[in-house]
């Protein structure tokens, strides 16, 4: 029964939040970026008829056919050739149509030559640009032939090609990977690239808020809207985090929102008089209450949590974190913010250690 109710609330908050999310598009990224957006998470999920549709609305917005082809063929480096074959095919076919009908896309600007010298020097150069340090790591060591391929030739080799900027490179990969199950550590490390790029927080948002619309049924993301920065609490959090309330009808009076935390972010130690619900809706979080044992949560787990219980929530080291946070009794309920958790104790509970 219980698993039964859940399902009904899930089914009832996703029509509500489409509703929201119309009212309350960010439109942080522009036009072209938004094209991107969608072009890249169609091709990682292999969607061709949403993708020829992607592609057409990002012809009609001014994308030229050669920063189209030029996002392609970078994201089989990210979701494989049988992907980014099967796309490069479907638009050279929309291509072919949109010619037949006499449009005359612009083809825009081809790529430079290579810079001189060998792809693993440059490549180097650029990933350490890209990060903002040089990258090294146990699995480099362990697999010495994927740290070659990564410095030559995706560093150097795609990234070297000068026809697309590195910013929108970082936006393409970003829907790819977040419309893709599995590859979090990737996710956030490119988030982490894209914001050293020039990619913003609330375009990190967007990015993430229209592959979730898209996406249902991929472990990694919840259905809902990311939301808005959760700038009026931010005092109270260690971290960004992200706000979207899913419920209006205060004759209801259960009042549900969305809140998305970025890796790492937590909330400070706090109570609630009359209680609360929180429902783990995408990534991976912890929950803790003063005293006990931290708790891991994934999509799925609920938490009922008591009256005037000091606790904190929120996400895993290296992975984004959504769940619903539904107000008990919210007449009377109040809340009370206490002091930050410490890096200390966020080590401890999230490590065990």
């Amino acid at each position: 029964m219980r698993k039964i109710a859940l399902l009904g609330i899930f089914l009832a908050l996703f029509c509500i939040c489409n509703h929201t999310e119309a009212k309350d598009k960010m439109n942080a990224l522009n036009t072209k970026e938004q094209k991107i957006v969608n072009i890249g998470m169609y091709t990682a999920r292999g969607d061709m008829p949403n993708l020829k549709t992607a592609l057409n609305e990002g012809l009609d917005a001014g994308l030229t056919v050669n920063e189209i082809k030029e996002v392609l063929t970078q994201l089989y480096a990210y979701c494989g050739f049988p992907r980014s074959l099967n796309a490069l095919g479907n638009f050279m076919a929309l291509v072919k149509e949109r010619e037949a009908k006499g449009i005359r896309d612009a083809q825009g600007k081809l790529p430079g030559p290579l810079p001189a010298g060998k792809s693993i020097d440059f490549g180097t150069d650029n990933q350490t640009k890209l990060c903002g340090a040089p990258v090294k790591g146990a699995l480099f060591e362990f697999a010495p032939a994927i740290d070659e391929y990564l410095k030559a030739h995706l560093f150097g080799d795609i990234f070297g090609r000068d026809n697309l900027d590195w910013k929108t490179r970082e936006i393409a990969t970003i829907a790819a990977l977040a419309a893709m199950p599995g590859v979090e550590s990737q996710l956030n490390s490119h988030i982490a690239i894209g914001k050293h790029n020039g990619v913003t927080n609330a375009q990190v948002a967007e990015i993430l808020s229209t592959v979730q619309e898209n996406s249902l049924g991929v472990p990694y993301l919840s259905p809902f809207p990311v939301g808005k920065e959760n700038t009026a609490y931010a005092k109270y959090f260690s971290g960004k985090s992200y706000l979207a309330p899913l419920t209006q009808d205060k004759r209801l009076n259960v009042p549900v929102a969305n809140v998305t935390f970025e890796p790492g972010c937590r909330n400070n130690w706090h109570s609630h008089t009359g209680g609360q619900m929180l429902i783990a809706v995408g990534g991976v979080g912890y929950y803790q209450e003063r005293g006990k044992a931290a708790r891991k949560l994934v999509p799925g787990d609920v938490v009922e949590i008591p009256p005037n219980v000091d606790h904190w929530h929120g996400a895993a080291p290296d992975s984004w974190f959504s769940h619903l946070a539904i107000e008990c009794n919210p007449a009377t309920n109040k809340n009370t913010w206490l002091e930050p958790v410490s890096d200390a104790d966020y080590k401890a509970a999230t490590t065990g250690k």
